[in-house]
């Protein structure tokens, strides 16, 4: 049996996490520039994915973003080069959550770079949430030390009244 998060489809997720205003739309010249900043040239295929991962507000496995760009013709293969790529690079952020899948997003910030932050999981739907930098305050030798990643894990409101 597999423990961590149910696998959910890009269906059942778009249903779980409807986009807010944390949805960042950015214009095809901004995905342009962040790619020549970083010295990538820039490919219908960068653009797709990353136009792709600009509407999503929560990190994305490679598996769920085939299945979101499958209509514009890339396959598999493509997807997960451009994901590695981009990553090494500095555009993408990979998150692993417990789950053994790694799962991609592009920064937030204003400036493009990425913000440290914790997620909260889900651990009966599977939710992701990325919480704001402040919400958790690292104490004691763990804000001395270089942590690469914080989740957080329990129950979320959805799931909590459900049961209730």
């Amino acid at each position: 049996m597999r423990r961590g998060l149910p696998l959910l489809g890009v269906a059942e997720r778009a249903k779980l996490r409807p986009m807010t205003l944390k949805t960042r739309m950015l214009r095809d010249d901004d995905l342009r520039a962040l790619l020549a900043s970083k010295g990538l040239r820039v490919t219908e295929q960068r653009m797709e994915l990353l136009r792709e991962l600009a509407k999503l507000r929560l990190p994305v496995s490679h598996a769920e973003l085939t299945e979101r760009l499958a209509p514009s013709g890339l396959d598999r293969a493509t997807v997960y080069r451009n994901l590695l790529g981009l990553t090494e690079a500095g555009l993408l952020v990979r998150t692993q959550l417990g789950d053994n899948v790694w799962r991609f997003e592009l920064p937030s910030g204003e400036s493009g770079e990425h913000t440290a932050h914790a997620h909260f999981v889900c651990t009966d739907c599977g939710d992701v949430e990325c919480l704001p930098s402040d919400a958790v305050t690292l104490k004691g030798l763990a804000s001395r030390a270089r942590v690469a990643e914080v989740q957080i894990r329990g129950r979320c409101g959805t799931c909590a009244r459900a049961t209730s």
